[in-house]
């Protein structure tokens, strides 16, 4: 297995970012790739789970072992694939989803794409009481965030548009909308703001 990947982090997409070892290219997806922009052109480490099946090979790509670890729980579910489980991990806040698994919370796990209440029922079952080490993990992604967090989720979105080409003047002009969104998260941001340019 691939435990981690150092290297040059060369670009990032919408959904992995491309990091150079020694000339090779290795793609590895994230759940949120923009995360990782102030270390655009530099030095990075990785940590990676290395998806094997029949058809399909991937590197998923994570900031720290506790963010891998959860991922790697959440597949162990029946009914949540890698996708799904990225999806989780980059929109929740990790110490509210643990609560939420705690105390059976249903509608809280109901509320992200894909999963049901049967698939929520499941993650109850396979993941209580098995999540608590995680428990003092440092919030991330949360939709909640505090408003010392806007600012540095708008500047994150900012830089990253800054790197596709976007001006000064560009990013600016749709400022004042994208504060408006919900959420906090890079890379939502960074979509909605795309959203947005298309249209002037």
């Amino acid at each position: 297995m691939i435990a981690y990947i150092k290297g040059t982090l060369v670009q990032i997409h919408e959904d992995a970012v491309i990091v150079d070892v020694h000339g090779v290219g290795y793609e590895i997806v994230c759940a949120t790739p923009f995360a990782f922009q102030a270390s655009l052109d530099n030095q990075v480490t990785i940590h990676t789970y290395h998806y094997v099946r029949e058809d399909t090979q991937v590197l998923y790509g994570f900031r720290n072992d506790d963010e891998k670890l959860l991922f790697t729980k959440l597949i162990s579910v029946s009914g949540i694939g890698p996708k799904g489980a990225l999806a989780i991990l980059g929109s929740v806040d990790t110490q509210a989803f643990i609560e939420a698994i705690e105390r059976e919370d249903d509608k809280f796990l109901t509320s992200f794409p894909g999963i049901g209440k049967k698939t929520a029922r499941q993650i109850i079952l396979d993941l209580k009481g098995k999540l608590t080490a995680l428990a003092s993990m440092p919030a991330q992604s949360s939709v909640n965030t505090p408003s010392g967090e806007d600012a540095s989720g708008i500047q994150e979105a900012q830089e990253a548009l800054k790197s596709l080409g976007y001006t000064e003047r560009e990013i600016k002009s749709i400022i004042p909308e994208l504060k408006q969104e919900d959420t906090q998260n890079t890379d939502e941001m960074v979509r909605k703001a795309l959203a947005l340019l298309m249209r002037k």
